[in-house]
């Protein structure tokens, strides 16, 4: 079946989308769309002009018998900061606050269109640092981190505290929680994360950073090597962060239960 040019352009759109960093090559489009390559370079140069112009990402074109192109999604700064902008004012809802002084998060996290933006947001920041899978603690880092590696179309390691039988032999840790200075336990499946990788730690929120440091030991562990952090929020803390290389997108500068009021501002990923 023959395409017109507005239905290639349409279909190929979305396949680039839904397959990002994955390098396509030519000839796929062509068997496809059964049109021949000069047409669907022309196809590809419209909608790599159109992606830029929308600041949605950008194409790369590789040249010779396996080359092909990629879609490498993109957030501009100035969206970044008016979506970054929006979650600090969620975050200061003073209904987030609970006993204890703790925040309530799960409203952000379970929202599938904010978390699809984080990702975004994440995966353009990472998008040159050759991410090869993104490591995150469960639970409430696990919609994150997938969120993130769709857009790095890279695989999920959910490193977790206890063991199940269902992921066969581990790799156990011992470390120090930051903010309750005990020692606690992580585990990662062997078969969950390759040996001599780069991986982009994500994480829900940071204060002293303890877990994120057993993660990165972790990391280590597997002869691997970690190609970024991320974290959703940071929180102040009176300690010096056990990890000093990190990007966050938000900040918790203040909680006042007893006035019951947050003080919330974009963190350090500009």
């Amino acid at each position: 079946m023959k395409f017109r040019r507005s239905g290639r352009l349409v279909d190929m759109t979305h396949y680039l989308m839904d397959n990002p960093h994955r390098q396509v090559p030519l000839t796929y489009f062509s068997e496809r769309y059964h049109a021949a390559k000069s047409s669907i370079s022309e196809d590809l140069s419209i909608v790599k002009e159109m992606f830029e112009a929308k600041q949605i990402g950008t194409l790369e074109t590789a040249a010779g018998a396996t080359g092909g192109v990629t879609f490498i999604p993109r957030v501009d700064k100035s969206e970044a900061t008016t979506f970054l902008n929006g979650l600090c004012e969620r975050l200061e809802d003073p209904e987030r606050i609970l006993p204890g002084g703790y925040l309530y998060m799960m409203d952000i996290i379970g929202d599938p269109s904010l978390v699809q933006s984080i990702g975004r947001i994440f995966a353009s920041r990472y998008r040159d640092g050759e991410v090869d899978a993104v490591m995150t603690m469960a639970t409430k880092g696990i919609p994150l981190a997938y969120a993130v590696a769709a857009q790095l179309n890279v695989p999920v390691s959910i490193v977790r505290h206890e063991h199940r039988i269902t992921e066969g032999s581990i790799v156990s840790i011992n470390y120090v929680s930051g903010s309750k200075k005990r020692i606690q336990t992580m585990s990662l499946a062997r078969r969950s994360l390759k040996p001599q990788s780069n991986v982009l730690i994500i994480d829900d929120f940071m204060k002293a950073g303890g877990t994120i440091r057993g993660m990165m030991e972790l990391v280590s562990e597997f002869q691997s090597t970690v190609a970024g952090i991320g974290v959703l929020t940071e929180a102040t803390h009176d300690e010096e962060p056990l990890v000093a290389d990190y990007v966050s997108l938000t900040k918790i500068s203040q909680v006042n239960a007893k006035e019951k009021t947050i003080k919330a501002e974009i963190g350090n990923i500009f």
